[in-house]
C-alpha cells in the first residue's frame, strides 16, 4: 500500500520523474489518490475533473505539498473537451507521457428498469471517454516515442453483477477496449492497461456502507476481509505509467482484496483439526 500522498516528494527515487500526466476523475477518490500519487513520484500531473473547482482544489493540495499540477474542468464524453485536454498538458509541459482515465459514472437497474437515457450517459462516460482519450492522446505520446494509458475498468466487467446491466457491460466494454487499444499502439511505444478495483472506499462507497447490512456483506465477499484504499489503486496505477511495468500491455489487473479468488460457496471441508470432528 502506498505510503500516502506526498510520501515520495523528496524521496531518492521516483517513478514517474519528469513524466507528464493527466488524470481524469481526478477530483475525488481513485482519481484524486492518483493524481497526489503520480505528482509524489515526480510527474507534471493535469487533474481532470467536470467539477472544475474541485479539480483545482486537488491541484493546489498538490502544489502546497511540493508537487506540480493544475486542475482542469472538462466532460471527458465530449471530443472537443478531451482534444482540449490533452492540448492542456502538451502546451504546459512540453509533451505527454500517461493518461489514466478514470472518470467513470454509475446509474442502478435491471434491463427492464433501467431508462434508455441512463444507458447512454453511462456508456458515455464510462466508454467513449476511454476512446477519445486514445485518440488525443496516442498522437501525443508518440510524440515522446511512445507513453502509458491506464484505464479504470472494474471486476464487474470480468462477471455479471445483479442490478447494474449498464454497469457491468461499459466496464467489460473498457477491458476489451483496453486490449484493442494495446495491440493497435504497440508499434508506437504506448502500453494501454487497465485496472479493475473490488470494493474501493471512495465516496459513494462510504455512503452505501453506512447500510451495516451492506458493509458486512461487502466485507464477508472479499478474502482480506476489508474493503480497498484509493490509495491502493493509485499505487498500481503509478507502477503501470511507470518504466517499471514496460513489458505489461493489454492487462486488465484485478485489485480486489481476493474478491474474485474466493468461491461463493464459502469454505466446503470442515475447519476444525482431525482430532476435534
Amino acid at each position: 500500500m502506498s505510503a500516502g500522498p506526498g510520501a515520495a516528494l523528496g524521496g531518492n527515487r521516483m517513478l514517474l520523474k519528469d513524466k507528464v500526466a493527466i488524470v481524469t476523475g481526478g477530483a475525488s477518490g481513485i482519481g484524486e489518490a492518483s493524481a497526489k500519487r503520480f505528482a509524489a513520484e515526480g510527474a507534471s500531473v493535469l487533474v481532470v475533473d467536470i467539477r472544475r473547482e474541485r479539480a483545482e482544489g486537488v491541484a493546489e493540495s498538490i502544489m502546497e505539498a511540493g508537487g506540480e499540477a493544475h486542475g482542469f474542468g472538462a466532460n471527458v464524453a465530449e471530443p472537443d473537451d478531451v482534444e482540449s485536454m490533452v492540448a492542456t498538458a502538451v502546451d504546459r509541459w512540453g509533451g505527454l507521457d500517461v493518461l489514466y482515465s478514470n472518470a467513470g459514472t454509475i446509474r442502478p437497474g435491471t434491463a427492464v428498469e433501467l431508462e434508455p437515457r441512463d444507458w447512454d450517459l453511462v456508456m458515455k462516460v464510462n466508454v467513449r471517454s476511454v476512446y477519445l482519450g486514445a485518440k488525443y492522446a496516442v498522437p501525443a505520446m508518440e510524440a515522446r516515442d511512445g507513453g502509458s494509458i491506464i484505464n479504470t475498468a472494474s471486476i464487474s466487467g470480468l462477471h455479471g453483477d445483479g442490478g447494474s446491466v449498464v454497469y457491468a457491460a461499459s466496464k467489460a466494454a473498457v477491458i476489451n477496449l483496453t486490449r484493442a487499444l494495446s495491440t493497435d499502439h504497440a508499434p508506437d511505444g504506448v502500453r494501454v492497461n487497465a485496472i479493475c478495483p473490488g470494493t474501493i472506499q471512495t465516496p459513494p462507497v462510504q455512503r452505501m456502507m453506512q447500510d451495516p447490512v451492506a458493509l458486512e456483506r461487502n466485507l464477508a465477499a472479499h478474502a482480506l476481509r476489508r474493503l480497498g484504499h484509493p490509495d491502493e489503486i493509485a499505487s498500481v496505477a503509478a507502477w503501470l505509467a511507470s518504466d517499471e511495468s514496460s513489458f505489461v500491455t493489454g492487462e486488465a489487473i484485478v485489485v480486489d482484496g481476493g474478491l474474485r479468488a474466493q468461491s461463493p460457496l464459502g469454505r466446503l471441508a470442515d475447519p476444525r483439526p482431525t482430532h476435534l470432528r
